[in-house]
């Protein structure tokens, strides 16, 4: 990470010093030993992807004017738009210099098409959301490409560094896939989840931000017309009021929409951990299914 621009030194010492969960480069290595066992590339892998990762969060932050990112105040709140965009590209670069620098191809190809469908998946979102159309299977195609797509890439990228052929790099990429749409399905939940709002994320923001979530977009397939054109109204028109925004929520719970939505995600983990049930009994198959149910299960 280290740079010559002191600025730069000075954000990116700023950015490591932020511990998040760090999820996805656990998927890595959990990865790497079911498939043949941590390398060196192992580790560059993870790096990799929390490089990317962290850069997809810097350009979040911009796109989305958050003050805030894990309880720390956002790049662009401290050093303005300009830079923390700049910021951004210097991570996404460093991670393809690195790849490049020791003929990591594999993890290139990987992760450039991973990158390339993130951003398909945030334009689609926002086409869609101006537009309020989002179906299920809209919905679905977003959370892939915008989430699952980066967890899947874990699990290739895991699968690549130990070794595996293509049709095991590829298997594990499924399984991640899986594990990315379960863990955006969890993260949806919490739009309808009074704690929430203590844990970082206001209630309602999904709503206030005209994003057509699961649970949204099921109990509007099912609500009858005069319904519709009410949720429709709010969201397009009432979305910054709290009194309307609280009412569609309880709309939402009262109508099974968080019931459909668990149960969805329950679903993807267990084909995710179905997968799993394939490889040996061992400490790192029990490791991963322990984290697969820990996004799924999480409280932030």
């Amino acid at each position: 990470m280290k740079s010559s621009t002191p600025l730069l030194d000075k954000i990116t010492y700023f950015i490591v010093k932020q511990k998040g969960k760090h999820v996805r480069p656990m998927f890595v290595f959990l990865t790497a030993n079911l498939c043949g066992g941590i390398t060196e590339r192992t580790y560059r892998a993870a790096g990799l992807i929390e490089m990317i990762h962290t850069a997809t969060l810097v350009h979040d932050d911009v796109v989305d004017d958050a003050n805030l990112r894990r309880g720390f105040f956002s790049i662009n709140a401290l050093w303005k738009n300009k830079i923390a965009v700049l910021v951004g590209d210097y991570l996404l670069s460093k991670s393809l210099q690195l790849s490049a620098d020791n003929d990591d191809l594999d993890f290139l190809k990987i992760l450039s098409a991973t990158t390339k469908e993130m951003s398909e998946g945030e334009l689609l979102q926002i086409e869609k959301a101006r537009r309020l159309d989002i179906d299920e299977a809209v919905y679905f195609e977003i959370i892939r490409q915008k989430t699952a797509t980066l967890i899947a890439s874990c699990c290739a990228c895991g699968a690549a560094s130990a070794g595996a052929n293509s049709e095991l790099v590829l298997k594990m990429k499924l399984l991640g896939e899986k594990i990315g749409i379960a863990f955006q399905i969890k993260d949806d939940l919490f739009d309808y989840e009074a704690q929430s709002s203590i844990l970082g994320k206001p209630v309602g923001i999904d709503i206030k931000e005209k994003k057509m979530t699961l649970p949204l977009i099921h109990v509007l397939s099912k609500a009858p017309r005069s319904e519709k054109k009410w949720i429709i109204n709010i969201m397009k028109n009432h979305n910054e009021d709290s009194k309307k925004v609280k009412e569609l929520i309880q709309y939402v719970k009262d109508k099974g929409g968080i019931e459909y939505a668990t149960q969805k995600m329950m679903l993807y983990k267990k084909s995710a951990i179905d997968i799993l049930h394939t490889f040996p009994d061992t400490d790192s198959r029990a490791s991963f299914i322990d984290l697969i149910i820990f996004t799924t299960e999480r409280t932030k």
